[in-house]
């Protein structure tokens, strides 16, 4: 979710829900609150404390997958490479995303038709069709899940006759559904938003505050879950020295034996702490591939609701962390076995047996 908001300070939109604004605008995951003028938001982007804008249109997709108007500089927003191809120079040519085109098999030169709405079962728009002139490369960011195009070419699809002329008096009266914001100065995120919301018709969001305040909503939850897990390792922890205490219990006459067959203590310390660590690195090694599992399923889930998917599957810096304590606990477990080792009297245990 922090990868799709880098370069975008605040977002512009129409009055309604400040989350809902961003989950539609930054994220594709949600219906826009409505469209704006393009007057309008071409005086925003002018104002003196705005570094950059960039505006996007979008109501139509491709077999689900989303058509944005944008500016070009959208793409290098993201950071996003050409695999084949480049960026359009007429109206109704697209660029195409990496999830996009591998899921659909798209490839440069094919034609669509664009349906009405953000879902495929919408009204298909069959008097003009769209071409493909670019397909990006991966970017891991919310541009894998779209299909761009010039604001032009979706202003002229919903139009009943084609203008194909793009110049400045035809762009005021038309509409956008959103605008991305950059400040030249941190400081005015503070100030710009509040101005708008209170002395225009418009919306602004920040992405970073309302992002943050929904983890917070989430949070009860999250916490619960990270304390849970806590109890967890330490319930996991006593439950390892119980069985190291019952089996070192249940084999002190092979363990005497191994003394008077020549066994130091020392080896028969290293063979019990071998057997916690072999028990605690397996426990995480399991951990792991079921926490991947895990992965993959709440995946497939988001990838069928809303385009998402979770691609990595790299070890976290926090799982080292995580197999170091478990190294630990197992060394806290073979504690008191190991000191039962030394303290063993042989002769006692092979006369009781």
């Amino acid at each position: 979710m922090n990868n799709n908001l880098k370069g975008i300070d605040m977002v512009v939109g129409a009055k309604g829900s400040p989350l809902q604004l961003i989950l539609s605008s930054v994220y594709h995951v949600d219906s826009p609150t409505g469209n704006i003028s393009y007057k309008e938001a071409d005086e925003i982007s002018k104002n003196k404390m705005v570094g950059s804008s960039i505006k996007l249109l979008y109501g139509d997709n491709y077999k689900g997958f989303r058509i944005v108007g944008a500016e070009k500089k959208y793409i290098q927003l993201y950071g996003a490479v050409f695999k084949k191809g480049n960026e359009w120079n007429k109206p109704f040519e697209v660029v195409v995303g990496s999830k996009v085109s591998k899921e659909l098999k798209i490839n440069l030169g094919d034609e669509f038709v664009s349906s009405h709405g953000l879902r495929e079962n919408g009204e298909s728009h069959d008097h003009k069709s769209f071409k493909v002139v670019g397909l990006l490369e991966s970017s891991n960011s919310v541009i894998d899940q779209l299909i761009i195009t010039s604001p032009t070419s979706v202003w002229n699809i919903h139009d009943d006759h084609d203008h194909l002329d793009d110049d400045e008096h035809q762009h005021n009266e038309k509409e956008i559904t959103a605008m991305l914001i950059k400040f030249k100065s941190p400081m005015n995120i503070i100030q710009f938003p509040r101005l708008i919301n209170e002395k225009t018709n418009l919306q602004a969001a920040v992405p970073s505050y309302e992002i943050s305040r929904l983890f917070k909503l989430f949070g009860f939850g999250i916490e619960t879950l990270s304390y849970l897990a806590y109890i967890i390792i330490i319930v996991s922890g006593f439950s390892l020295f119980i069985n190291l205490f019952n089996s070192m219990n249940d084999r002190k006459y092979e363990m005497a034996l191994i003394r008077t067959l020549g066994g130091s203590r020392l080896q028969l310390s290293k063979m019990i702490i071998f057997e916690s660590l072999i028990l605690t690195i397996s426990g995480f090694l399991l951990g792991l591939l079921f926490s991947r599992l895990g992965v993959i399923l709440v995946s497939s889930f988001m990838e069928e609701s809303i385009n998402y998917d979770l691609n990595s599957f790299n070890i976290l810096t926090d799982e080292y962390w995580l197999l170091i304590l478990s190294v630990l606990i197992g060394l806290v477990a073979s504690l008191i076995p190991v000191i039962q080792v030394y303290k063993m009297n042989i002769s006692k245990i092979l006369s009781d047996e």
